[in-house]
Formats: C-alpha cells, structure tokens, sequence
C-alpha cells in the first residue's frame, strides 16, 4: 500500500518537475545570445522570438508548447 501511494505522489509531482524544465532551457539560449552568435539577421530575430514565446507558454503552463518552441530556437543556436 505504501508503495502505491508513494507511485501516485510521483506521478503527481512530475508535471511540476517539467515545468521547471524550461527556464534551464531559456537560461541556455540567453547564454549563447550573450556570447553575440553569427547569425543573420533573420535568424537572430527568428531566436529572440521563438525565446519570447517559449517564455510566455512556459508561463502560460504549456509547458510542452514552450519546450517545443525553445528546442527550436536552440537548434538554430547550435546548442
């Protein structure tokens, strides 16, 4: 019994556990923006973009939405 309730409070405690997931995730690409990478211009406002986005899902609780839009954004970094 005590196993089963200890398995249902991980599985409870794993969606806060993502959500924490993406200020790593920003604080990378902030990183890597302060380094000034060669990007084109295009590239560089495509980034800023997908960074602000991703916050603002993150903060939004869709978590998967702003990994999915940070991922991006690293990808295009090279990170």
């Amino acid at each position: 019994m005590k196993q089963l309730i200890l398995a249902l409070g991980l599985v409870a405690l794993a969606p806060a556990a993502f959500a924490y997931h993406c200020p790593q995730e920003m604080a990378a690409i902030d990183a890597k923006l302060a380094t000034h990478p060669k990007l084109s211009d295009a590239d560089m406002a495509k980034v800023k973009q997908l960074r602000a986005d991703g916050e603002a899902a993150h903060k939004a609780g869709k978590h998967d939405e702003s990994l999915k839009l940070l991922g991006e954004a690293e990808k295009l970094l090279g990170i």
